[in-house]
Parts: structure tokens; C-alpha cells; sequence
């Protein structure tokens, strides 16, 4: 087999990077054709897939990047890791190598296969551990791998994780051995089972249902840690009393260790690579413990004027710094007030603020789930400025950290939705709008019991980002079960968001949560209104615009409405916008509008899905979106 090496190097700033070598590493792989690309996969190779770091919230600087090209193989379920490691330590035959980290069934993984639920993908590649990490506590770490994951070290076993979603680390330490390390991944993804989560994903992709995902779709990485080390954090910000309350997390520590938090001077874009100097507040405490930082001052965030501050947090052993983690936060409010008439609105920072933004799928026609660079990840979000959104609803998928990042540094709100385990298309489905209109869908205590599990580990997980302004429990009625419980156990694990508690799905009679979410497609409006909750248009639009030679497909391509131009869409687009600043006045509060690109046979985006086209002229839709969000601040 041939030998990968990893080298470590430190680049400028706080952050390490990896260098990938290896005899001709691109001889055995090349994207799949057969579909749409976009321009950026004409960059992808095994020595450049997503070199960047992957966890910029809390950024350390040693760290070696395991992505790029690993062996690959698909077996039946039942197969053992020692029944089939020695044929995966053979990557010449049969299946070869897969480029991590796309999965599968993507152009870019190099293999294009859909792998049932009577069999397991198999990953192997080798690793060295850099000479400057002795002494040290090493983890692996995984930004997401679709669905359950089986992790080898050197033939140990060293962890299972299951969610498609999550992150998820393993102390490696107790497994390495001199030399080469032998790391291995086995994953099981049945995709529809009604029983884990997997948003809009499919074995036979058609409509709004697309190609499903399996394996590993973000970046594999390491990184050396002490005996005692920071694990994670949470930061929450009250701008009405001046404070930052920080909640860190660790792992090994002793009496009398402390943990020490620097809030440093706020910048527009902030970059976690290349931190403020200076601090406006300081603060210690105790592990665990909550720690409340008040600056001297403090610059808000919002959507116009998106003010990051850095956090420096540090450990303290016997007056000698043990661990250091750079992050971040921000200085923001969101919040559901009255205005001047009565109405219910969703406050900003203490003002009224329409939230407005594109039904956002995150899907790319070259890698599925993974965007297929880090530049093309932040173009959307780029693109979604330009139209003159400031929200995003990220639908029935939880994107890696860099999306969240790039969100918080642009000035984008985000309504988070929890990814289904069910769809439209069961039987039980039983959908029409009104108080206690349709059923619940039949779920077991089983799938319950798993849709809390991962849920929680979710809002656990990007809870820091303060983009995120509100969370969604349930898409519509797809997998929605005892929602006012769903509800309750979303406001424990993070009472300082809003909560929209189905979006378009079935209404709880005298509501729960905050907000009260209609769908209507195409034109906007509203089924229910209730003055006791935020009353908002969570779907409407759909404008479909086919382009030849930006399509998925040839034929199939479908759209709510369809045009034959970018003048007409736009018209109606137009037209749809001053309707809807008509409800604005009557009391609603956000809109989504579907969607950011077109996907798969989808031809309803403000984009292709090769993102070549903007299908709706930029200048005109941003002048009708900005005349919206305007209704709400001259009431």
C-alpha cells in the first residue's frame, strides 16, 4: 500500500495547517461525470480538499487535517472490522479510494455510488502523529459523518457515534503506537427508516426529495491536547445590563485549577486567525462555572453592522497556563415585543426588524451536503447579501461551523430547523392548515427518544454562534410529534432564542412557543393569525426558471410556477414583495422566500444550481427586498 505522511505546519496567526504529500495523488481519483458542476470543483484535488480549519468558534494552533484520499470499501451490514480490514488496508482493488470529505454518492468523493441499508461503507487510511506532540493527549475529531459511525484505531475499537449532523470527537491516545497509525471508519446510514433524522434526503431522489447522503461529509482532523483541556464553551450576551456571561467546559481538572476569559475589542469580519490585542473586559472563575464579564464597551451586532468579539479563553494550573482556546461571540438581543400599534414583533437589539431571507437547502450538485470549497460555502451567503436578505432559514439541515462563522462575520440571521425523520409521502401524512388541523405523525417512543437525543446535540453544538436567532423543532408536519413537549425541551437546552414551533405544520390551539409559521405557495399570505404569537410566512414563492445547460436533469424540472425569463421572474418577484410589505402592516413579522439556488430537478432558486446564473436580476429584487424590511421600521 502506498504511504501517505502528513506534515505539520504553523501558519501565520493562531491556526496550524496540514500539508497532504503523496506519490501521485490524484492517479487513482476524478469527480464523477454525469451531472452539473460548479466552478470551484475544477479546483478540488487529495491535496486541497478543504484544507481550511474547520472549528474557527474555538480554534487552537497545533492540528493535522485528515481529509483527502482514503480507501474505500462497500460490504454487507453484518460485516466485521476483522473480517474485512486486511482487504481495506489493499486500496488497489476492488473499490479503491474515496476523496474525503464528500460523501458517497457525490461527484467529488471520485466514486458516485449509493450505498442500502443492507450494507456499510468502510473507510482506512494511515497517519504519523508530528514528534512535537509527545506527552500530549491526541483527539480525533469528525465535523460530521451521515449516520452511525464505527471508529478503528490500530484495530481497536474507539467509538460509536450515531447522527448525521454532529460532531463528535475520540481520545485516540491509548491506541497509538510507534510509527504509522492505521485509522479506519465503518458507517451505516439507512436513510429512510422514519427513525433517524435526515432532512431532505432520498434513496430515489424526485420533486423537493434529493439524492441522499452517506458517510463522511466534513472534515477529519486532529489535534493534541493536555491532560486537562478545554472541551467546549458557551457564551450568552445581555446588552441591557452590559454583560457576557461564559460557561466553559472541560475535561481533567483538578482543585484550584482556574479558567480565565478575555473579551477583546469587537471588528467588523472578525477573524479568529488573527485575534484583537486588546481586551475590554476580563473575568475568572472555576470550571463549570458561569463567568460574567462586564467591558468597559461593547459594539452590538446586527445585520448592518455585524461587531464580533473575541474570546481568549485560557486554563491556570499553579500560575502556569495549561490549555488556550481562541473563539468568539457577540453583543446581541432577539427578542418578541409590542410595537407602537400592539402588533407582536420579533425585536433586534431592542428594535423592530423585519426578518427576511431565502429558504436555504444547502445542497451542491458536485457534493451533495459538502460545498466543494470553502470559498464556494461562503458565496452563498455573500450572494444572499447582495439580493438584500439579512436572513437565512436553514432548511432541514445543520451546516459545518465555517457556515455559521461566515453567517456571524456577514451579518445574516439564521432560523435553524431540525432535520425531519419522516416526509410528506407517508401514508399517515394527513396536512391542512389551521389550529389542530392534520395528526400528529405516529412516531415510537423510539424514534422520540433519538429525535431529542440529536435534536439537543445540535442546539448544543451551534448554540454559540450568535447568528442563530430562532430554532424550529419541526418542519411542516413532517416527523411532528407532541409538539408542545418538543417546544419545552427546545427552550430548556436554549432559553435565549425564539422558538418557531412547526413551520407550516399543525398549530397547537392556543399556540406554543413564539412564533406562528404559514406556508403559501406562490403568492404571500396568511392562513391563521393569532395576536398572542409572532405571526410570520415561513414559505411562500417558488418562482421556477429552467436555464438550459444549468440543470440537474434534462427533463423533470419542476417549480411552484414557472417563467420563461429573468425579466418575468423577476416581475413577478416584484410583485409578490409588494403584497407582501402589505402584510407587514397587518402584523406580520418574517418571510422566507424559496429559495437560494435551484436543486436537483428544483428550478426554483434565485440561482442555478451551479451557481453560474443569478436567475433573478440582483439589483431589482434587492431595491424590492430592502423596500420591505422598511415597512416594519415606519410602523
Amino acid at each position: 500500500m502506498r504511504k501517505i505522511t502528513l506534515t505539520l505546519l504553523v501558519a501565520a496567526g493562531l491556526i496550524g495547517r496540514l500539508s497532504l504529500s503523496a506519490q501521485n495523488p490524484t492517479a487513482d481519483w476524478a469527480p464523477v461525470d454525469g451531472h452539473i458542476s460548479t466552478r470551484w470543483a475544477a479546483s478540488v484535488n487529495p491535496e486541497n480538499a478543504h484544507p481550511e480549519y474547520p472549528r474557527p468558534e474555538m480554534a487552537r494552533k497545533a492540528w493535522v487535517n485528515l481529509n483527502g484520499l482514503w480507501n474505500y470499501r462497500i460490504t454487507p451490514a453484518s460485516a466485521t472490522y476483522e473480517s474485512i480490514s486486511e482487504a481495506l488496508a489493499d486500496g488497489s482493488v476492488p473499490e479503491g479510494h474515496i476523496l474525503v470529505p464528500y460523501p458517497i454518492e457525490s461527484s467529488l468523493s471520485g466514486v458516485g455510488r449509493t450505498v442500502s441499508e443492507e450494507e456499510a461503507l468502510w473507510y482506512r487510511r494511515e497517519f504519523t502523529i508530528p514528534d512535537s506532540w509527545k506527552g500530549k493527549r491526541v483527539r480525533l475529531n469528525f465535523g460530521a459523518v451521515d449516520w452511525q459511525a464505527d471508529v478503528y484505531v490500530n484495530g481497536h475499537h474507539a467509538g460509536t457515534h450515531t447522527g448525521g449532523f454532529t460532531s463528535f470527537t475520540f481520545d485516540i491516545t491509548d491506541y497509538l503506537t510507534e510509527g504509522t497509525q492505521s485509522l479506519a471508519v465503518r458507517v451505516y446510514d439507512a436513510t429512510e427508516n422514519d427513525f433517524q433524522p435526515r432532512g431532505k434526503q432520498v434513496k430515489k431522489p424526485d420533486g423537493i426529495w434529493y439524492t441522499a447522503v452517506t458517510g463522511i461529509w466534513q472534515t477529519v482532523w486532529l489535534e493534541p491536547v493536555g491532560e486537562s483541556a478545554i472541551a467546549d464553551y458557551n457564551a450568552v450576551a445581555d446588552i441591557d445590563e452590559g454583560t457576557l456571561t461564559v460557561t466553559v467546559n472541560t475535561c481533567g481538572m483538578r482543585e484550584g485549577d482556574v479558567v480565565k476569559v478575555s473579551m477583546l475589542r469587537a471588528r467588523k469580519g472578525y477573524d479568529t486567525s488573527r485575534p484583537a490585542l486588546f481586551s475590554v473586559a476580563k473575568a475568572s472563575g472555576k470550571p463549570g462555572e458561569s463567568i460574567t464579564l462586564k467591558p468597559r464597551r461593547f459594539s452590538k451586532w446586527s445585520p448592518d453592522e455585524p461587531y464580533l468579539h473575541g474570546l481568549r479563553i485560557t486554563l491556570w494550573r499553579d500560575g502556569k497556563r495549561i490549555d488556550k482556546i481562541q473563539g468568539y461571540t457577540a453583543m446581541r438581543k432577539i427578542s418578541k415585543e409590542r410595537d407602537a400599534a400592539g402588533k407582536l414583533r420579533m425585536f433586534l437589539n431592542n428594535e423592530a426588524l423585519f426578518q427576511y431571507g431565502p429558504l436555504d437547502q444547502g445542497w451542491w450538485p458536485d457534493g451533495l451536503y459538502t460545498a466543494p470549497t470553502d470559498e464556494a460555502l461562503k458565496h452563498d451567503l455573500i450572494m444572499t447579501k447582495e439580493y438584500g436578505f439579512n436572513m437565512i432559514r436553514k432548511h432541514i439541515k445543520v451546516e459545518p461551523s465555517r457556515w455559521f462563522y461566515y453567517c456571524d462575520q456577514l451579518g445574516i440571521l439564521v432560523w435553524q430547523d431540525m432535520p425531519c425523520f419522516s416526509d410528506n409521502r407517508q401514508s399517515q401524512w394527513d396536512f391542512t392548515h389551521g389550529y389542530d388541523a392534520g395528526t400528529d405523525f405516529p412516531a415510537t417512543e423510539e424514534q422520540k427518544a433519538n429525535y431529542y437525543k440529536e435534536w439537543g446535540e445540535i442546539i448544543s453544538q451551534v448554540k454559540k454562534f450568535p447568528c442563530i436567532v430562532a430554532w424550529v423543532p419541526f418542519n411542516e408536519n413532517w416527523s411532528q410529534f407532541d409538539t408542545r413537549e418538543a417546544v419545552e425541551f427546545t427552550r430548556e437546552a436554549d432559553p435565549t432564542r425564539l422558538i418557531n414551533m412547526a413551520s407550516g405544520g399543525n398549530w397547537v390551539s392556543g399556540g406554543c412557543g413564539d412564533i406562528l409559521d404559514s406556508h403559501h405557495y406562490p403568492g404571500p399570505h396568511i392562513w391563521v393569525w393569532d395576536p398572542d404569537m409572532v405571526v410570520v410566512l415561513g414559505e411562500y414563492g417558488g418562482i421556477g426558471l429552467p436555464l438550459e445547460g444549468h440543470t440537474w436533469q434534462s427533463d423533470r424540472n419542476w417549480g411552484y410556477v414557472q417563467y420563461n425569463s429573468s425579466e418575468e421572474v423577476t416581475k413577478v418577484y416584484e410583485d409578490y414583495a409588494e403584497k407582501l410589505g402589505e402584510l407587514v402592516e397587518e402584523g406580520v413579522s418574517a418571510a422566507v422566500y424559496t429559495q437560494t439556488t435551484d436543486v436537483e430537478g428544483e428550478v426554483n432558486g434565485l440561482m442555478t444550481y451551479d451557481r453560474e446564473v443569478n436567475k433573478l436580476i440582483v439589483d431589482r429584487v434587492r431595491a424590492a427586498n430592502e423596500a420591505v424590511i422598511a415597512r416594519m421600521k415606519a410602523q
